[in-house]
């Protein structure tokens, strides 16, 4: 029995643990000398003694069965270091991960490779690390149709040269990329501009939604340093979460900010088939942006009319992955059973030990239609239809 169960579901947010040389493996000579270490990166603090010890636990398990066992029933356990759980390095391996879980197909995402680019400063190294992160991102999910790889394009490069990443992402494997939320420079195009009108088009013609994930937001920070100043500490929980307390609160401003300008600038519109997928933003505040949404347009029409309500096009082109542990069933009851669907962040410990035993104890009143879609009829349907499972 897998941990699926008779469930069919689709994962739309897991990521890699990666070894230190994920980018520089894939890397020419010149793209190489671009970029710098992982470890150097400190938005998310690398254990190359961790990484170290993740290689020879694999060597061992796969040199042992019944090691191999032990580490099959602790798949969820989030004491283990992330690099040494079942899948979170290694491209074969990952694949025998999935099997275990049941799951008909997964989105994969960088961690450290990730923040090892996208905190460049020079914009050239930013083009060759997101190119090669996603060079990287493709190869080591080319092998299986049910691994999904994820990359990453700087839009803050530009219409042109993010379009030209979008192409190499696609052309080396990737399924879709994560975008920025925000534009850091105050002086910059929006990316809602037209401009940036062929980069959408991209997703629209390839049919994938474009991801928004936690972290992925162009250095915006929507709490204000003189909140740190409280004489009480820090109360940061650690990973890509929000670095204090009112970090979490806080956490989907910029999504929703961004999500907001896609609609009310008519972005969507312009684009049949443009769709987006927010990972680890939560959902709990999804109900209450939509009457905000509407809200706004109503007070606005006289001068921006629209043919549509701005809550209808949230509802057909958004889709959230609640937090294991969220009133999931609360949520649904507020949104309908079309705009959730299944996350398990794994390896990562935010995922939880049990992410579906989490979701489940929240969604008494869930049917079992509105649980199919949870788990794997919204997204099937979002993906375009793929076939997968």
């Amino acid at each position: 029995m897998t941990y699926a169960g008779e469930r069919r579901i689709i994962d739309v947010d897991s990521h890699l643990f990666e070894l230190d040389d994920f980018l520089s493996s894939v890397a020419t000579g010149e793209e190489r000398a671009l970029l710098q270490p992982m470890d150097s990166q400190t938005e998310l603090p690398v254990s190359l003694e961790a990484i170290e010890k993740g290689r020879l636990h694999l060597e061992r398990r796969n040199a042992d069965p019944e090691l191999m066992a032990t580490f099959e029933a602790s798949m969820f356990d989030i004491t283990r270091s992330p690099w040494s759980r079942l899948g979170a390095f290694d491209p074969a391996e990952r694949s025998y991960a999935l099997d275990i879980l049941g799951f008909d197909a997964q989105i994969v995402l960088g961690t450290f490779s990730f923040h090892q680019v996208a905190h460049q400063q020079d914009p050239a190294a930013l083009e060759v690390g997101a190119r090669v992160h996603n060079r990287a991102m493709g190869r080591f999910c080319l092998h299986d149709e049910r691994l999904l790889a994820g990359g990453y394009v700087p839009l803050s490069l530009g219409p042109e040269t993010a379009g030209a990443l979008i192409d190499d992402a696609f052309a080396d494997g990737c399924f879709t990329v994560m975008v920025d939320t925000n534009e850091a420079d105050p002086e910059a195009r929006s990316f809602t501009h037209p401009d940036f009108d062929p980069v959408w088009a991209r997703f629209a013609e390839r049919d994938v939604p474009v991801i928004l994930h936690i972290a992925v937001n162009g250095h915006y920070d929507p709490v204000s340093p003189s909140f740190r100043n409280n004489g009480r500490g820090s109360t940061a929980v650690g990973g890509d979460a929000p670095d204090s307390s009112l970090g979490l609160v806080a956490m989907n401003n910029s999504v929703e900010l961004f999500l907001s300008a896609l609609i009310l600038d008519d972005v969507f519109e312009r684009h049949d088939g443009l769709r987006a997928l927010s990972l680890e933003h939560g959902a709990s505040w999804v109900p209450g942006w939509l009457h905000k949404l509407d809200f706004v347009e109503r007070t606005t029409r006289r001068v921006a009319p629209r043919d549509r309500k701005a809550s209808d096009i949230a509802r057909e082109r958004v889709r959230f992955a609640p937090f294991a542990g969220e009133p999931v069933g609360w949520i649904i009851e507020q949104l309908g059973p079309d705009m959730l669907c299944f996350a398990s962040d794994y390896p990562h410990p935010e995922g939880s030990r049990d992410p579906i035993g989490k979701f489940e104890a929240t969604m008494e009143g869930v049917d079992q239609a509105g649980l199919d879609a949870f788990y794997a009829g919204n997204i099937d349907a979002f993906l375009g239809n793929r076939g997968f499972g």
